[in-house]
């Protein structure tokens, strides 16, 4: 097993992280937001931390929630939010920073599947837009295969790569591509592919 080694991103040292080009933003598995600040304030956070002019930063979080359709909420307390805006707030303060890259862990594990499948599309049509690259962490196969472009199947102790699948289905991808055979024979693909490595058969492999 490895106990030591280098992490580069985007072909240098992380201390490069910010600069131009090089932004990253997270949003994790909860919306992690501040109970006693109004949801315009929990969006300015790291616009704030980063020194930014209070203007500037009031500006660019009321931009960053007019992107997830939640402008009009931007006085409200997260407590009179329902889960999937709470959600939809977590990831406006991380676009807030203009991130190159979003690393997003599980942001919708927890929501129903009503409202995590409405996320998922407006998330692709942010993707879209934006222009951004994302990592998304998700334990369903069905969240994959819509959002994806590449899947990466991970096995278990240790955490590792066994498996790289593409996702070569145009965008927009909407209800009529989750019922499609396309889709089905995706899902089919990748379960089986988790089931082997949960079962320990999977030693390596891309398609």
């Amino acid at each position: 097993m490895p106990s030591s080694g280098t992490l580069d991103w985007w072909g240098g040292d992380f201390a490069a992280t910010g600069t131009p080009g090089r932004r990253l933003g997270f949003v994790f598995q909860s919306p992690t937001l501040m109970p006693w600040a109004r949801i315009e304030a929990n969006v300015r956070l790291p616009l704030d931390l980063a020194g930014v002019d209070r203007a500037a930063a009031t500006r660019g979080a009321l931009a960053a929630l007019t992107q997830v359709g939640l402008e009009e909420f931007a006085q409200h307390f997260p407590r009179e939010l329902s889960g999937g805006m709470q959600m939809r707030v977590s990831i406006a303060r991380a676009l807030a920073t203009a991130p190159d890259l979003l690393l997003m862990d599980e942001p919708f594990g927890a929501l129903d599947e009503f409202t995590r499948q409405r996320l998922d599309g407006e998330l692709a049509a942010l993707w879209a837009g934006r222009g951004l690259t994302v990592v998304f962490v998700t334990h369903s196969i069905y969240e994959a295969v819509f959002l994806s472009t590449r899947v990466a199947v991970m096995g278990p102790r240790p955490g590792r790569v066994i498996a790289e699948v593409a996702i070569d289905e145009p965008f927009p991808r909407g209800d009529a591509f989750r019922v499609s055979t396309a889709f089905a024979r995706h899902c089919q693909h990748l379960s089986t592919l988790v089931a082997e490595a949960g079962a320990g058969t999977l030693t390596g492999t891309a398609s």
